[in-house]
């Protein structure tokens, strides 16, 4: 005779079974925030400190906007899937999201929503300073009730105008720096509000039927390529040349301009390769979404470029 003996209750399973559980709702709540758009954001910030300084901030006050900045995108992001969960389900793109997965309950998602802008507002505050804070409130409250409440599901412009909250951290981080909003900061901050439809408009002509299932009036779901590819190459257009503005008024040297020159004029191409296959219909997810990479590629650039700008040559127009 043998005897068996059970080990799916030992004390060492029953831990591990709970370290799984707990590390499963941490990626959830990770998800809520929307990681990838928190790294496309602060893609912009730490540059945009580094020329308001010109030169290093301290490391306390970078640390301070960047976690600050992160929390205040999180949270909009996490208040942003508490909303839409009606709609995420209808979306093979978010179908997958954790309100709709059931991984965070409705309650759960609030509250944490809630928190994580009061804690990034609070961060701001006490370790920039409180203009940078009122910034990233507004923000949270751009995207939140702006976009997603008043604007997503009702114009096909809402990506324009609800995008503009994407331009904030651009605000917060040389309003950390500097404790003011100046030429500059504004010029970034319309470069980015420029950015916004060639960026995300490609992705809405892939995902379209997706919209389209889910009732949202994206250009890209209710608009035809030709439509969409005409307001891709107006917008990327008007972004190049808004970038250019940070030569004569915001004091830019020549790593920053050659770089605006040589990657505009690449976005430029790609817009125009959209337009010229829209045209000619033949026109692929492919391609839409080779815009929309591009897109990231072309603010990443421009970004980098900002950054080192103030350690080589002065500027091309002396002030």
């Amino acid at each position: 005779m043998t005897a068996t003996v059970s080990t799916t209750d030992t004390p060492l399973n029953a831990s591990r079974a709970t370290n799984a559980g707990i590390a499963r709702k941490a990626k959830a709540y990770l998800a809520l925030t929307k990681p990838r758009v928190i790294e496309l954001l602060l893609v912009s910030t730490l540059p945009t400190m580094i020329y308001a300084e010109r030169g290093f901030p301290s490391i306390g006050l970078i640390l301070a906007t960047l976690v600050g900045g992160a929390f205040a995108a999180g949270s909009a992001g996490a208040f942003n899937c508490y909303i839409d969960r009606d709609i995420d389900k209808l979306m093979h793109r978010t179908e997958n999201r954790p309100l709709v997965t059931g991984e965070v309950t409705p309650r759960e998602a609030l509250i944490f929503s809630w928190l994580l802008g009061a804690a990034a507002i609070a961060i701001l505050w006490f370790g920039a300073n409180p203009l940078s804070a009122w910034l990233g409130l507004g923000a949270i409250f751009f995207y939140v009730v702006i976009y997603t409440i008043i604007l997503k599901r009702r114009t096909a412009q809402n990506i324009v105008w609800g995008g503009a909250a994407g331009c904030f951290p651009v605000l917060i981080a040389w309003a950390a720096v500097t404790n003011s909003v100046e030429w500059p900061a504004v010029i970034l901050f319309m470069v980015i509000f420029l950015w916004t439809p060639p960026h995300y408009w490609p992705l809405s002509m892939r995902y379209g039927e997706d919209y389209r299932n889910a009732n949202v009036p994206m250009l890209g779901a209710i608009a035809g390529a030709k439509v969409v590819s005409v307001q891709v190459v107006l917008y990327a257009w008007a972004m190049v040349a808004c970038s250019l503005l940070m030569v004569p008024a915001g004091g830019a040297g020549w790593v920053y301009t050659v770089t605006a020159v040589l990657a505009g004029a690449w976005f430029l191409y790609e817009s125009h390769s959209l337009y010229s296959r829209a045209h000619r219909e033949d026109i692929t997810d492919k391609r839409a979404m080779k815009v929309f990479h591009g897109s990231i590629s072309y603010l990443t650039l421009l970004f980098i470029a900002l950054a080192v700008d103030p350690f080589i040559g002065p500027a091309v127009i002396a002030g």
